[in-house]
C-alpha cells in the first residue's frame, strides 16, 4: 500500500498544474474560509483539506519554469484580501455609524487576522523560499497591509471620532462598553505593526486636544462655582478617573501625555486664582489647619514642574506673618508691663516659637512629604522672626535665658526629665534659625557660669546633653570653653577634697572657718572684674592657707581671687535673736568693719576697703535701703551718696533664723556684646588672613563674599567691619594694596 501511495505521489508531481486550474482550487478553499468567517452554515477545514491546499501551492511553486507561478501566487494572495474587503468588509462597515460601525470594524478585523492566520498558511512555501530569496515583505504583513491601506485608511478619522465621543460620554457619566474601545484602539496599535506611530498620530493627539478643551471647559466654570477645597476634591478624582480610562482601553504611553494636559487645564492655567481664593485658598487652608486639603495641594501639585513654589512662597509668608505676630506681642507686653513681668513674657515667646516650630514642622513633614522647598520655607520665615529683638533683648539672649529657666534651680520651668530633654532638642533646633550664634554662646557661658558656680544646676546630665546637642549642631570650636567649665567644676570638687585632707595633716595651717575654694581656668570662663580690695583679717589668713596648699601641688600656676563671685556666711549678733547672713565677699567684706566700730562714713569705708565708688554704692544700696536693712543710713533716704553714715542695726529682726541678701543685679547685656564684637573682630582677621594665605591674590569684592561665606556659621558679619579689618590688616603688613589696581589685595608672608 505504502508502495503505490507513493507511486501516486511521485506521478501527482509530475503532473503540471496550471496557473487556472490550481487557483480554481485555490478559490475553493478561500471561498470556504469567507464563509465560515460570515458566519453562515460551513464545516471546518479538516486536515485532508488544508493539505490539499498547501501541497497545490508548493506543486505550483516547484513546477520547472515558466510553470513556476510564485510570483503570480504572491500578487494573487493579496488581490484575495483586497477582494474580498472590497467586495464584503467595506459595505458592511459603511453602513454602520457611531457604536455600530466600531463594533464592525472590531468583528472586521479579528476576521481579517483569522483570514490572514490560514491564508499565510496555505501560501506558507512562499513565504519559506520565494519571499525570502527576493526580500519582499512577508504573506502576514502583505495582509495586514492590505486592510490598512483599504480599510483603516479610509475609516480612522470617523473611528477616531466616535471614539472620542463616546470617551466624552463617559467622561459626562455615562456607561460606555469600555471593552469595544480597547479593541478599536487595539488596531491602532496592531495596524502600525510594532510603530506607534498610527496611534499616536490617527488617534492620540486628538483625543489630547479633544481632551485639553473638555477639561479647560470644566475648569473655567469650577473656578467660579467651587472653593479651593471642592476644585481640589474634582480635580483629584478626575485626574484618577484619566488614570483609570488609560488602564481600562487606551495605550499605556498615553497616560503621562493625557496626565499632563488635564493637570495643565485644570491646576496650571488657574493655579493663581485657586491658590489665592479669598476664604479658601492657601492661606484660609493654612490658617484654619485644614491638613488634608493641604496634603491634596501637596499630591496635586507635586507632580507639576515648579508647580509648588508658589504654594511653599505662600506657606512661608504665613508662618512668617504667625512668627511675627508672635514677636510683636511679646513687644507690646514688655512695653506695657513691669520688667520681671516682661522677662516671663519673653520666656513665653521661647515656648511658643517652639510650638509653632513644631506644629508647621508637622506640615512640613506629613502634608508636603518632606519636600525640601518646604523645610526650606519654614527655615527662611524663622530666619526672619528669629532675628528681632524684644524690648531691647536679642534673639539670642532670649533663647540663652530660656536655656538657663530650664536647668537651673527653682526654674519658672517645671517640667519632667524626659520633657526637659525634648525641649532642650528643640532649642538647639531654634538656634540654627539665628545668626548671631556667637551672642547666644557667650550668653549662654555667663548662665552656666552662674548655674555652675552658685550651685544653681538642677542635673548635670541635662547640661551634658545640651553640650552635646550644640557640639553636633554648631560644631566642637562653638562648646569647647563650656565644656572646659562644666569639667573645671568637677575638677574643682576633686581639689576641695585633697585641700581638706590637707588642712587635716596640717593643723597648723587652719584657715579658721570653713573654707571652700574654685580653681577656675581662666580660657573657659567669662572675665571677670578683679580688684585688690583690702580683705578683713579672717579673710586673708584664708587666702594664705589655701595659697600654701595649692604651691604643693604647683609652682607654675597663678592664682586670680576674683572676690566678686564668692559667699559668705556671716553669724548676725542682733538683739532679738541671732541670725545667719548669707552674703557675698563684698557684702561681708563691709558688714565685718563693723565688728571693730560702731558707726563709719561712706569715706572712711571707702578707703578702708579700697573699692570702686561704683561698687560700693552697690553695697551699701543692698545692706541699707533694700529689704534687709542690716546698717541704718543717715539721712535715711532710698539712695546712697558720699556724705552719708552707716550704723550696725543691732534691732534688726526677721522671721527666719537664715537669709539671703541679694546684690542689685547688674545688666551684663552691655558688656556680653563689647566682648563678642571684640572675639568677632578676632575672628574677622583670621578668616581674611586663612582666605589670603591660601589664595595669594584676591579681588576686594571676592574677599568680602568669602569671609561672609566662611563666618556666616557663627554670626551674620556687617560689611563695614569686614572692610575695617582690612585696612587694619594693611597697617600691620599682613595685606596691600595692588599698586596698579587699588581693588586688588596681595598677601605678604
Amino acid at each position: 500500500v505504502q508502495e503505490s501511495f507513493g507511486n501516486q505521489s511521485f506521478r501527482m508531481e509530475r503532473k503540471t498544474i496550471d496557473l487556472e486550474q490550481g487557483w480554481d482550487y485555490m478559490q475553493t478553499g478561500i471561498t470556504k474560509l469567507k464563509r465560515i468567517l460570515e458566519g453562515l452554515p460551513e464545516p471546518q477545514f479538516d486536515s485532508e483539506q488544508y493539505m490539499m491546499l498547501y501541497t497545490t501551492i508548493y506543486n505550483m511553486c516547484t513546477q520547472k519554469p515558466p510553470h513556476d507561478y510564485s510570483q503570480q501566487l504572491y500578487d494573487k494572495y493579496r488581490e484575495a484580501f483586497e477582494e474580498y474587503i472590497n467586495s464584503t468588509v467595506l459595505p458592511a462597515l459603511k453602513e454602520k455609524h457611531d457604536e455600530y460601525m466600531l463594533r464592525e470594524l472590531v468583528k472586521r478585523w479579528s476576521n481579517h487576522k483569522v483570514m490572514v492566520r490560514w491564508l499565510s498558511r496555505f501560501f506558507y512555501y512562499l513565504d519559506r523560499y520565494f519571499i525570502a530569496r527576493r526580500s519582499l515583505p512577508p504573506l502576514n504583513e502583505v495582509g495586514l497591509t492590505c486592510f490598512r491601506d483599504r480599510v483603516y485608511n479610509e475609516l480612522h478619522s470617523k473611528v477616531k471620532d466616535a471614539v472620542i465621543a463616546l470617551v466624552d460620554k463617559e467622561r459626562e457619566g455615562e456607561q460606555i462598553d469600555r471593552a469595544l474601545l480597547k479593541n478599536v484602539l487595539d488596531i491602532y496599535v496592531e495596524i502600525g505593526m510594532g510603530q506607534m506611530e498610527r496611534y499616536e498620530v490617527d488617534f492620540e493627539s486628538f483625543m489630547l486636544l479633544d481632551s485639553a478643551s473638555y477639561y479647560s471647559r470644566k475648569a473655567s466654570s469650577w473656578i467660579q462655582e467651587d472653593s479651593c477645597p471642592d476644585y481640589m476634591l474634582k480635580s483629584e478624582e478626575c485626574l484618577k478617573k484619566e488614570r483609570e480610562r488609560v488602564a481600562h482601553y487606551l495605550h499605556s504611553s498615553s497616560e503621562p501625555k493625557l496626565v499632563e494636559k488635564v493637570q495643565h487645564e485644570l491646576l496650571v492655567v488657574y493655579a493663581n486664582q485657586l491658590l489665592e481664593k479669598e476664604h479658601s485658598g492657601c492661606r484660609a487652608l493654612l490658617r484654619d489647619d485644614k491638613v488634608d486639603d493641604l496634603s491634596r495641594m501637596y499630591r496635586l501639585y507635586h507632580k507639576i514642574a515648579k508647580g509648588l513654589e508658589p504654594v511653599a512662597n505662600i506657606f512661608k509668608q504665613h508662618v512668617t506673618a504667625e512668627g511675627n505676630a508672635l514677636v510683636q506681642q511679646a513687644e507690646d507686653t514688655a512695653t506695657n508691663q513691669a520688667a520681671n513681668t516682661a522677662s516671663v513674657q519673653e520666656q513665653v515667646l521661647i515656648r511658643k516659637v517652639i510650638e509653632l516650630h513644631d506644629k508647621y514642622m508637622v506640615y512640613v513633614v506629613e502634608c508636603f512629604q518632606n519636600h525640601t522647598l518646604f523645610h526650606k520655607a519654614l527655615k527662611e520665615a524663622f530666619e526672619i522672626f528669629c532675628n528681632k529683638t524684644v524690648a531691647g533683648s536679642s534673639s539670642a539672649e532670649l533663647l540663652a535665658t530660656f536655656c538657663d529657666n530650664i536647668l537651673k534651680k527653682g526654674g519658672s520651668e517645671k517640667l519632667s526629665d524626659e520633657a526637659i530633654e525634648d525641649t532642650l532638642e528643640k532649642v538647639v533646633k531654634l538656634l540654627a534659625y539665628i545668626s548671631d550664634k556667637d551672642l547666644f554662646a557667650e550668653f549662654y557661658r555667663k548662665k552656666l557660669a552662674r548655674r555652675l558656680l552658685f550651685d544653681r544646676s538642677a542635673n548635670d546630665d541635662h547640661e551634658r546633653s545640651i553640650l552635646t546637642k550644640l557640639k553636633q549642631q554648631c560644631g566642637g570650636q562653638f562648646t569647647s570653653k563650656m565644656e572646659g567649665m562644666v569639667t573645671d567644676l568637677t575638677l574643682a570638687r576633686e581639689n576641695q577634697t585633697s585641700f581638706e585632707e590637707y588642712l587635716g595633716n596640717n593643723p597648723a595651717a587652719n584657715p579658721g572657718i570653713d573654707l571652700t575654694v574654685t580653681v577656675l581656668t581662666t580660657g573657659f570662663w567669662p572675665s571677670y572684674k578683679s580688684f585688690d580690695i583690702n580683705l578683713p583679717s579672717e579673710m586673708v589668713k584664708c587666702v594664705e592657707v589655701f595659697k600654701g596648699f595649692y604651691e604643693t601641688k604647683t609652682k607654675h600656676r597663678k592664682l586670680t581671687w576674683i572676690y566678686s563671685l564668692g559667699t559668705c556666711h556671716l553669724n548676725g549678733k542682733f538683739d532679738h535673736k541671732p541670725i545667719e547672713l548669707v552674703v557675698s565677699t563684698y557684702q561681708a567684706a563691709v558688714l565685718l568693719l563693723f565688728n571693730t566700730t560702731d558707726k563709719l562714713s561712706y569715706n572712711d569705708i571707702l578707703t578702708q576697703l579700697n573699692l570702686s565708688h561704683e561698687d560700693l554704692v552697690r553695697l551699701l544700696h543692698s545692706l541699707s535701703c533694700a529689704r534687709y536693712k542690716i546698717l541704718v543710713k543717715e539721712p535715711s533716704t532710698k539712695t546712697v551718696s558720699q556724705t552719708d553714715s552707716f550704723e550696725f542695726n543691732a534691732k534688726f529682726t526677721d522671721r527666719m533664723r537664715r537669709i539671703k541678701i541679694p546684690l542689685p543685679p547688674v545688666d551684663e547685656r552691655k558688656k556680653v556684646v563689647e566682648d563678642v564684637d571684640k572675639d568677632r573682630r578676632y575672628a574677622i582677621d583670621a578668616a581674611i588672613v586663612r582666605i589670603m594665605k591660601s589664595r595669594k591674590v584676591l579681588g576686594h569684592q571676592q574677599l568680602v563674599s568669602e569671609c561672609v561665606e566662611q563666618l556666616s556659621r557663627m554670626f551674620k558679619p556687617d560689611i563695614k567691619a569686614i572692610k575695617k579689618r582690612m585696612e587694619d590688616l594693611i597697617t600691620r603688613d599682613y595685606l596691600e594694596r595692588d599698586k596698579e589696581n587699588a581693588n586688588m589685595f596681595r598677601y605678604l608672608a
